[in-house]
C-alpha cells in the first residue's frame, strides 16, 4: 500500500537535486517555467498548472484530423510536453507546493511558494 503522506506523483520523474543550492537553481528558470510560475502566482486560489497550458502553449494547435506525424501536431505536442516538464521542475525546485493532491476527479492544485515568488522578482 502507498503511504499517502510521502507519495507524490511528481517523484516518478525524479528527485530534488542532490547537493545543490536549491535557491540558486530556482533562479534559473526557462521560458516555460517562468510563464507557468507567473500564472500560478497570480491565481486567486490554488489551481491546476495544466489550466494555464492553452494560454502558454506558443505552438499553433493542430487540426483535429491531422496525422500523428504532421509537423504542426508534433510541434504542439512538444510544447505540451515542455509545459508538463516545467510543472514538474517547479515542484522539484520547491517553487510551487501541492495544496490539494489529485483525487481522481481533478489534478493537483498548487500555489506558489515564497521561494517561487522570490524567483519571479
Amino acid at each position: 500500500m502507498v503511504n499517502a503522506r510521502t507519495w507524490h506523483p511528481y517523484r516518478v520523474y525524479g528527485e530534488l537535486p542532490a547537493g545543490g543550492d536549491l535557491y540558486a537553481e530556482a533562479m534559473e528558470l526557462n521560458t516555460h517555467e517562468r510563464g507557468l510560475l507567473h500564472a500560478v502566482s497570480q491565481a486567486p486560489a490554488p489551481t491546476a498548472m495544466s489550466t494555464f497550458f492553452p494560454a502558454l502553449n506558443q505552438a499553433v494547435p493542430p487540426e483535429v484530423h491531422a496525422p500523428e506525424d504532421d509537423p504542426v501536431r508534433v510541434a504542439w505536442a512538444d510544447e505540451q510536453f515542455a509545459l508538463y516538464g516545467a510543472s514538474v521542475s517547479l515542484w522539484q525546485k520547491n517553487l510551487v507546493r501541492v495544496v490539494h493532491p489529485a483525487n481522481g476527479e481533478r489534478p493537483d492544485l498548487v500555489e506558489a511558494t515564497d521561494e517561487g515568488r522570490t524567483a519571479l522578482a
